[in-house]
């Protein structure tokens, strides 16, 4: 991708992010429109990353096919997080890959551009005259709702444009909250706005097009309204359709010909280390939206009078390696397994396999249920946490690519280690704590190395109400592992895997998440539970 003077024509897609709702589809296409009447010489075309069509891919190459030697892609989004630039840089890749006699610029996405903030002060203007009330601005409590994500530079956006609005506009209050991801989200944030004291409270999504979560805050709102009738809860709009957006749209594009295109690289959680995300720093740039790319209309050409529209991306059950294969073909006939509950054999039989010994399958202990609630678990939470980095390294990468499950380990993160000196603890402990505060009950916790990693584990469970999925202890040593395994046990607050004795170790943990890896592959792909994962 090379940069050319900014002069030069150029073609323009505008990369959306795609929705389920129409509502929010015909906006987005209205604006493209738009935009088409406001940069007249340019061939203007679009596509979507997720659910919708087209693709990006085809709004490229309708682009080219309409004489564009040079092209800027613009994320139709507001903020720069994992969307604008993870997933639409990759498609880029590819792109330039594929077409190597074509000039391909990335633009920065929308931003707080000064003709947003005078939109958003329009819309508030706007909201505020619908009120048969006369109320001073001091009086007043701005709720700004951001769409929140899994980035907190792009989520301090929202409270940077949140206090911009409260200043420049004369608010009594502010507070921000988001419709998903970051917290808190619109309903606590609703109720704790309205415990402020403000007898008019302003709700505005920071959203550019009408969807299913703009509907969400909208009903939040309304929903609050009835509640608090003292309260007036006026329902200000979002950005929507309107010559501000187009006119900022194709300024990042003439910005991207000219090598001009600002991220938010200062700071960036995969360029410098950020307070609490210091392990993401240099993450390999990949997409994570492939799974619903174009879906809709993928559905859409599978519907028949007698097929069920797929809402499942379609998996194949789990193929072992011939050697792996064998392998549990002998484990299979090596002893009699027909007194274990058939649930637990993938289990039973990789930590067979691991560990060399078919003794070690009577030693396994299993809370009821705990298969099961660790493979809904993987399917729901998708965040597997481990006490050392030796657990996540006996991950199969290509089942957690699989199934979209991400791995977390703080044993080496730096506020580990200042809670571990501070507090007096091991750094496999404050790992734990870490991951209880991070992540709270929505993680498989997979313990392989540090007894202390199981007892800071039960003693959140016990006294701060921590409820993680599922446990998995299966530490190695001799101080404390027995004491620490027989206290798991215990635990009856939470499902449990775990073992009596020394014996254990990190590759005997992570075979035991990749066995419900792979009975979750093989349940998704509708096949009944194999004994080795066969």
């Amino acid at each position: 991708m090379t940069s050319t003077d900014a002069g030069e024509q150029f073609g323009i897609v505008i990369a959306g992010h795609g929705s389920r709702d129409p509502d929010g589809v015909r906006e987005f296409e209205a604006l493209v429109e738009l935009v088409c009447t406001r940069a007249p010489g340019h061939a203007v075309t679009y596509g979507y990353l997720e659910f919708s069509s087209p693709t990006i891919e085809a709004a490229v190459k309708a682009n080219l096919a309409a004489g564009s030697r040079q092209v800027s892609v613009v994320p139709g989004v507001l903020l720069a997080a994992r969307h604008a630039k993870n997933d639409m840089p990759s498609e880029l890749q590819v792109l330039a890959r594929t077409h190597t006699d074509i000039d391909f610029h990335f633009g920065a996405p929308l931003n707080l551009h000064p003709q947003l903030l005078q939109l958003a002060q329009q819309r508030i203007i706007a909201a505020e005259s619908t009120s048969s009330h006369t109320a001073r601005r001091a009086e007043t409590c701005l709720v700004l709702v951001g769409r929140g994500t899994s980035d907190p530079d792009a989520n301090s956006e929202i409270s940077k444009l949140a206090r911009m609005l409260e200043e420049g506009m004369g608010f009594g209050g502010v507070y921000v909250c988001y419709s998903g991801t970051a917290k808190p989200l619109v309903a606590d944030g609703l109720r704790t706005a309205a415990r402020m004291g403000f007898p008019r409270l302003v709700v505005m999504p920071y959203f550019l097009f009408d969807g299913v979560l703009v509907k969400r805050i909208y009903a939040a709102a309304d929903a609050l309204q009835e509640r608090e009738p003292q309260l007036e809860v006026i329902k200000a709009g979002y950005l929507g359709v309107h010559p501000h957006v187009a006119d900022v749209l194709i300024e990042r594009a003439r910005e991207a010909i000219a090598g001009r295109a600002a991220m938010n690289c200062s700071l960036c959680k995969y360029r410098v280390q950020i307070v609490g995300f210091e392990e993401q720093v240099g993450e390999p740039q990949r997409a994570h939206h492939l799974q619903v790319r174009g879906l809709l209309t993928k559905e859409e050409s599978l519907v028949s009078d007698s097929m069920p529209v797929p809402v499942q991306p379609d998996f194949l059950p789990y193929v072992p390696h011939p050697i792996e294969t064998e392998s549990f073909e002998i484990i299979a006939a090596g002893r009699d397994w027909s007194g274990f509950p058939p649930a637990h054999l993938t289990a039973l039989q990789r930590l067979v396999h691991t560990s060399g010994d078919f003794d070690i399958a009577d030693d396994i202990y299993f809370s009821p249920g705990a298969i099961d609630a660790g493979i809904r678990a993987l399917l729901r939470c998708k965040r597997v946490v481990a006490d050392v980095t030796m657990v996540t390294s006996g991950l199969k990468r290509a089942l957690l690519e699989q199934l979209g499950i991400d791995t977390w380990c703080g044993v080496h993160d730096r506020e580990a280690h200042l809670l571990s000196a501070s507090q007096g603890i091991t750094r496999s402990a404050a790992s734990i704590r870490r991951a209880w505060e991070k992540f709270g009950n929505d993680q498989v916790v997979a313990i392989g190395d540090a007894p202390t990693a199981i007892t800071e584990a039960t003693r959140l469970i016990r006294d701060h109400g921590w409820r993680p999925q599922l446990v998995i202890g299966l530490p190695v040593g001799f101080v404390g592992t027995r004491e620490a395994k027989d206290d798991l046990k215990r635990c009856l607050q939470v499902p449990r895997i775990t073992n009596s004795g020394t014996r254990g170790g990190s590759p005997w943990a992570a075979s035991v998440v990749n066995a419900l890896m792979i009975d979750a592959i093989n349940h998704l792909a509708g096949c009944e539970r194999a004994s080795g994962g066969e």
